[in-house]
């Protein structure tokens, strides 16, 4: 039997954001210019915002061993959660200045965004932009991974 999968996201330009969703693509575009990104040259930065309106950010993180580098995404996303404020994300933005469209972020990074997102009280918005004028709002992570990898382990022993 054939499924049918879909999923929505919505097209804006930048002076239709939200002044908080606008701060944060701001702050995304300005860590963006600090990004170690020697051998792509494919600078990206990304902003979290938190319940209470702090703004954290992240670039991503290159190495001569490749497996070694990360994404803007998880850069930020692994320094909110190990500062333990995971839960409080209400906004995840993303920005690549070598783009003209909104930059989408990969595998990787998409199923930590959406494991993240599962200690948070709200779907998180996300937002994604180059250096063009549109911007894509998502609402939740399940329109960037539809059947997103789940796995809840067992008790540990006793």
């Amino acid at each position: 039997m054939w499924r049918e999968l879909r999923y929505f996201y919505e097209e804006v330009v930048w002076d239709e954001l939200l002044p908080i969703e606008r701060r944060a693509l701001e702050a995304a575009q300005k860590v963006a210019q600090q990004a170690y990104a020697p051998y792509s040259h494919f600078p990206v930065g990304a902003a979290v915002v938190l319940e209470d309106g702090r703004i954290f950010t992240g670039n991503n993180q290159e190495n001569a061993a490749y497996p070694s580098g990360l994404c803007a995404e998880r850069v930020v996303l692994f320094q909110v959660g190990a500062a333990g404020l995971s839960p409080q994300i209400r906004i995840l933005a993303i920005y690549a200045p070598r783009l003209e469209m909104p930059v989408m972020p990969c595998g990787a990074c998409r199923q930590v965004m959406h494991e993240y997102q599962q200690h948070s009280r709200f779907p998180w918005t996300i937002l994604t932009a180059g250096r063009g004028d549109t911007v894509y709002r998502f609402v939740g992570t399940e329109g960037l991974l539809p059947l997103a990898f789940a796995w809840k382990p067992a008790s540990p022993p006793t």
